[in-house]
């Protein structure tokens, strides 16, 4: 019985362009690795985290102590009010991201936040009849729901729609009392 062995090959010169490459990747990881806290320290606790903002809804946020001033980067993104008790009103009026810049009476930067409004959490079925689209909100039942992107006739009409039902309502209401 013969025994097979593997062919003679010399270690280093195989692997020597690897290990060089490992030597170089393990200071880099060392680097970091000493780094790494300075950057945690750096920024406060949650600075870098995006504020969640759903399209058509609001969300009430607590501002720093002496807000004065509320600057929006995008207001077709995103629509803020300042509120009695140190709030804010953050509402989502378009698909995207932008941010929320809170300044005290004299122009000191408070706080910095992003903001990313994201789409409903109601089911949305959409209705494609070639590249026209219309969206519909099934909750619970399938009615019309204007959304971005719709067809422009579609979404016209829609919008009317909802504007003369909302004008119905207030003059309703306006005349009861």
């Amino acid at each position: 019985m013969t025994a097979l062995s593997a062919p003679s090959l010399s270690a280093p010169s195989l692997f020597a362009p690897g290990l060089a490459a490992l030597r170089t990747l393990h200071g880099f990881a060392a680097v970091l690795v000493v780094l790494a806290p300075l950057a945690f320290f750096a920024a406060p606790a949650g600075a870098d985290e995006a504020l969640p903002v759903l399209l058509d809804q609001a969300r009430i946020i607590k501002l720093p102590e002496r807000a004065a001033t509320l600057v929006i980067g995008d207001p077709l993104i995103a629509d803020v009010s300042l509120q009695a008790g140190g709030l804010a009103v953050i509402t989502g009026k378009a698909f995207g991201a932008t941010n929320v810049v809170v300044l005290d009476k004299t122009g000191a930067v408070l706080m910095e936040r992003n903001v990313e409004v994201k789409g409903p959490p109601d089911r949305i079925v959409y209705v494609y009849r070639g590249v026209a689209r219309n969206t519909y909100s099934c909750t619970p039942e399938c009615a019309p729901r204007v959304s971005l992107g719709d067809d422009f006739d579609y979404f016209d009409k829609n919008l009317a729609q909802a504007g003369s039902r909302s004008t119905q309502a207030l003059a309703a209401g306006a005349g009861g009392h």
